[in-house]
């Protein structure tokens, strides 16, 4: 059969527009891929994220938070197209509902309620006295609030950075929320990163301060409590800090709850969901979001000049909030040691206390608490200083949550 020439002109015009139709198709396909939008910022922070992921499985840094933490910083540093309602700050998008918890400050009071119904705070009613060390370390807040201000962040940011000086995740989650939106990321991974290096942060602190002889101070065991007593603290704990700091409500409130659940003897079940469920559920939204909210890059309206410009996460700024972070957690830990030592300067003898528990009053719970029994039994095998420690440690729960209301008080 013969073919004539305007047929073949026809079959290769067709082969043509068909090579040419497949090509724009695999460049259609290639835009929406994330690899035409990759660059090494965004390279950068899926580093990072794996990291925590390495630090939570490795060395068992805090692996409930830095897991969710780290897979949120690889999810939200994925480069995707918008208008899809998929990314974190999309209106509509499944991660945009649940960053709504954290925006909103709803996960972290969830947070305090869990901690309050697993915590026994025995140690502390039988020797309140450590109350004021989880007080000392809270230096770090308004020690940070000074150097915040000092670089040239604007008086709300800076009120947000604070407390960080605190170690307290949650606390440092809920200012953000209400004082500095577009840091919360920043804030939030520096807050989680320094409590997760508590094991790494405070050991040289604790040894260029306290003295071989001072770490062998030996504390008189902790008298028993009774359950009369356990019932009344989180009730006269609620009144007596609402009424220094009402703006601490959401936290302390939901914290003294959840202790009145566990200790009133008659409410078991919902004293187990809170410190079980209920929390777990919490820290994976809660970690998961906040990871996937530090972008590498994202142009915003700027809170104060509104005018367009990048609020991600590689900016000058989140350098300053680590560094801060960094210094504010020294000199929590600091604070609570010298102030350790100064109590023993009016202390009879028998009644002195050991000062590595001064590095317990940050709000790292209970991993300040474990890190200083850890540092005694180096120095004395057979000196256990962990119920000790435990006391200024959910006192600097509660004291940051304070120095937080105070500073919303202030600044709101």
């Amino acid at each position: 059969m013969l073919v004539g020439q305007g047929d073949l002109l026809a079959a290769a015009q067709s082969s043509g527009s068909a090579g040419s139709s497949m090509m724009s198709g695999l460049e259609i396909f290639w835009n929406y891929t994330a690899f035409a939008s990759v660059n090494p910022q965004y390279l950068i922070m899926i580093v990072v994220g794996l990291f925590f992921i390495y630090l939570a499985i490795k060395y068992n840094y805090e692996p409930l938070l830095l897991i969710p933490i780290g897979t949120g910083i690889i999810i939200g540093n994925i480069p995707m197209q918008e208008g899809f309602q998929i990314g974190i700050y999309e209106e509509g998008s499944v991660l945009n509902y649940l960053y709504f918890g954290v925006t909103q400050g709803i996960y972290p009071p969830l947070i305090f309620l869990g901690i309050g119904a697993m915590t026994d705070f025995s140690s502390l009613i039988s020797n309140p006295k450590l109350m004021l060390l989880g007080a000392a370390a809270q230096i770090g807040v308004f020690g940070t609030f000074i150097g915040a201000m000092a670089l040239g962040f604007e008086i709300h940011e800076a009120g947000a950075i604070s407390i960080i000086g605190g170690a307290d995740g949650p606390t440092a989650i809920f200012a953000s929320a209400k004082l500095a939106p577009h840091l919360i990321g920043s804030i939030a991974i520096a807050a989680y990163s320094y409590m997760a290096l508590v094991p790494v942060i405070q050991p040289p602190i604790m040894n260029l301060l306290i003295s071989k002889k001072e770490k062998l101070i030996r504390m008189k065991p902790p008298r028993s409590v009774s359950k009369l007593e356990k019932i009344l603290f989180p009730l006269i704990g609620l009144l007596l800090t609402l009424f220094i700091s009402p703006s601490a409500l959401p936290l302390l409130g939901m914290l003294f709850f959840g202790n009145l659940l566990k200790e009133s003897g008659v409410t078991n079940r919902l004293a187990e969901t809170a410190r079980t469920s209920m929390i777990d559920i919490i820290t994976i939204l809660l970690g998961l979001t906040v990871g996937a909210s530090t972008q590498a890059f994202r142009l915003a309206a700027d809170p104060v000049t509104g005018e367009m410009v990048n609020q991600g996460f590689l900016t000058t700024s989140s350098i300053k909030i680590f560094v801060l972070g960094a210094i504010s957690f020294a000199v929590a830990t600091a604070g609570g040691l010298l102030f350790a030592k100064l109590m023993n300067v009016f202390l009879k003898k028998e009644d002195r206390v050991n000062p590595l528990i001064g590095a317990a009053g940050v709000s790292a719970v209970p991993d300040s608490a474990r890190v200083v029994q850890h540092e005694g039994l180096k120095a004395d095998p057979s000196n256990h200083l962990l119920m000790h420690a435990m006391a200024p440690n959910v006192s600097g729960v509660i004291g940051s949550a304070v120095a937080a209301g105070i500073m919303l008080s202030f600044l709101m």
